[in-house]
């Protein structure tokens, strides 16, 4: 079984943790992950600005950020999605802040079981997967159906 721990640092940002903590049971499920720590932490902007800036040199917010804590046979991961992005984001393109959020943990946990998104190709085939395990969990089509820029 896997250990999943959700934590909220983030004020007035909302969603149903039980339908997350299941997301992630299932993301495991599927690819065959037992035995995993996985942590979630939700924030806001201005922590994740700071963590973005600390561990990649980037300046300013973003969706998710996905780390590999793993030491020898113990597989850790960390999640640290940003709950005001998905807020802004899911009244922006019309769908609960719920799914938008369910999209970032899904994109940071795919990351860490191979995904990428670095080339087209690559995120054509990330994002069709995190759309098929969106669909499937409940959540429905996140992010195939962003308004087009």
């Amino acid at each position: 079984m896997n250990a999943i721990q959700i934590t909220w640092q983030a004020e007035d940002v909302g969603a149903d943790e039980p339908a997350l903590e299941s997301l992630v049971r299932t993301i495991c499920e599927r690819f065959g992950v037992a035995g995993a720590t996985i942590g979630v932490a939700i924030v806001d902007d201005a922590r994740i600005g700071e963590l973005n800036q600390r561990f990649l040199g980037h300046e300013g917010p973003t969706d998710c950020l996905s780390f590999d804590l793993s030491d020898g046979d113990a597989r850790v991961f960390d999640l640290v999605v940003n709950g005001q992005m998905a807020a802004r984001e899911a009244a922006r393109r019309g769908h609960p802040a719920q799914s938008e959020l369910a999209l970032y943990v899904t994109h940071g946990l795919l990351h860490q079981l191979g995904f990428d998104d670095a080339e087209p190709e690559q995120a054509r085939r990330m994002h069709e997967m995190e759309d098929e395990i969106l669909q499937h969990a409940g959540f429905g089509v996140v992010y195939n159906d962003r308004p087009p820029s």
